[in-house]
C-alpha cells in the first residue's frame, strides 16, 4: 500500500505500515518526521514508545526521494483534474484542522491539481446568532431561517467565514478567491418544497460554472459560500454538502470529497470497525434500504449519488478529525474513508 505525505510547515510525518520496507528499523513503527531544510543533520523516526531513532543525513535524503517517488502515480492521475472539496464539522472549529485542511489545499494545487473549496459555517452562525440574542432554532435537522437570521447568515458566511479562509489560503501561499452563489450567477436558488416550516432555506436550481471556470484554469482556488439568491433576488441558506455536489457535477469534477466528523461509512453504525473502503451507488442505495445508513449521514451520500449520477467520477466521504486527510484520500492506494462510485 502507497504511503500518503503528511505535512506541516517545519516538519513533515509519515505513517510506516508493518508492510513498508523501512519498518525493519522501528520494533514498534508510528511515524516519522524530519524537517525541511537544505542540508538537515538528521532523520528521526518516532516510535509508540516515544524513543527516537536518528538516521544519517543519506538515509534522510534517500527517503525524502522515495515519498516523492511514490506520490509520483497519484500526482500523475489528478493532475490537471478538479477535486471539489466541502469543507465543515470539526475541521472548520479546531485550529490545527482547519491549518491541515488549508495546507492539503495549497499543496494539491501547487502539484497540478485543480480544488474548489465549498463550506457552510454552522457553529460560526450560532455563535454570531447567540451574540444577538437570536435563537437557533431547527426543524428536522435543518436551520430555519427567518428574513432575519438569513441577514445574519450571509454576513456570518459571506463576510466572515468566506473571507478568512481565502485570507488563510493566500497566507499559505496560493491564490484563492472568494464567492458566493450570488456572484456571476453561480448558483439559482429556489425555496425548499417545506418552506412554510423552514423560511429561507433553499435549494439548487441550477449552477452555472462561468465564472469558475477561468479562476480553476489559472490556478486559483475557489472558495465558494453555500449562500445563494433565486429569480427575484431572495437570498437563501443552502446545504453545503448540495452546493458541492452539484458544483462538482457542473465543473465536471474528478473527485467529490466531503469532510466530516465520522470516519466514513460503517457497514454496522455501532462498529467502527466496519468502514466500507469502497462502495457502488446500487450498494450505498441498500444500505439506506436496510436503514445501515440513516441520520445525518442520509443526506450526505444522496449528495454523492447525485454528484455521480451527473457525471463526477468518484465521490468520498472522509474523516475531517484527522489531520491532513485530504492528502490521504487523494495521495494513497487505499485512502482514508469512503469512496462512492458511479
Amino acid at each position: 500500500m502507497a504511503k500518503a505525505l503528511n505535512l506541516s510547515p517545519s516538519t513533515s510525518t509519515l505513517p510506516l505500515s508493518s508492510s513498508s520496507k523501512y519498518s525493519n528499523i522501528l520494533k514498534t513503527p508510528t511515524t516519522l518526521s524530519f524537517p525541511f531544510s537544505r542540508h538537515p543533520n538528521s532523520l528521526t523516526i518516532k516510535s509508540s514508545a516515544a524513543t527516537a531513532i536518528p538516521i544519517s543525513t543519506t538515509s534522510a535524503n534517500q527517503f525524502r526521494v522515495d515519498i516523492l517517488s511514490e506520490s509520483l502515480p497519484y500526482i500523475q492521475k489528478f493532475r490537471g483534474k478538479t477535486i471539489v472539496v466541502k469543507y465543515g464539522g470539526a475541521a472548520m472549529k479546531q485550529p490545527e484542522l482547519k491549518a491541515s485542511v488549508v495546507s492539503d489545499l495549497v499543496l494539491l494545487s501547487c502539484v497540478g491539481l485543480r480544488p474548489v473549496l465549498v463550506h457552510g459555517g454552522g457553529p460560526e452562525i450560532n455563535h454570531w446568532l447567540k451574540l444577538l440574542n437570536i435563537e437557533p432554532l431547527f426543524h428536522e435537522g435543518l436551520r430555519v431561517t427567518d428574513a432575519k437570521t438569513m441577514e445574519i447568515v450571509s454576513m456570518v458566511l459571506v463576510g466572515k467565514v468566506n473571507k478568512d479562509l481565502v485570507s488563510l489560503i493566500n497566507k499559505a501561499g496560493a491564490t484563492a478567491v472568494g464567492l458566493s452563489g450570488m456572484d456571476g450567477r453561480l448558483i439559482m436558488a429556489k425555496p425548499t418544497p417545506n418552506s412554510a416550516q423552514l423560511g429561507f432555506v433553499g435549494e439548487v436550481a441550477r449552477v452555472d460554472p462561468t465564472i469558475l471556470q477561468p479562476l480553476v484554469n489559472n490556478g486559483h482556488i475557489p472558495v465558494i459560500a453555500s449562500v445563494a439568491a433565486d429569480e427575484l433576488g431572495q437570498s437563501y441558506n443552502i446545504n453545503a454538502d448540495t452546493v458541492a455536489g452539484e458544483v462538482a457535477a457542473a465543473l465536471g469534477a474528478e473527485k467529490l470529497i466531503l469532510l466530516t466528523d465520522v470516519a466514513g461509512i460503517l457497514e454496522n453504525k455501532d462498529d467502527p470497525g466496519s468502514l466500507l473502503k469502497e462502495i457502488d451507488i446500487k450498494g450505498v442505495k441498500k444500505l439506506i434500504d436496510e436503514k445501515k445508513v440513516a441520520g445525518g449521514m442520509i443526506p450526505k451520500v444522496n449528495c454523492c449519488v447525485a454528484s455521480l449520477s451527473q457525471g463526477v467520477r468518484t465521490a468520498s466521504i472522509i474523516d475531517g478529525r484527522v489531520q491532513h486527510s485530504l492528502l490521504h484520500e487523494i495521495m494513497s492506494e487505499e485512502g482514508i474513508g469512503t469512496m462512492i462510485t458511479g
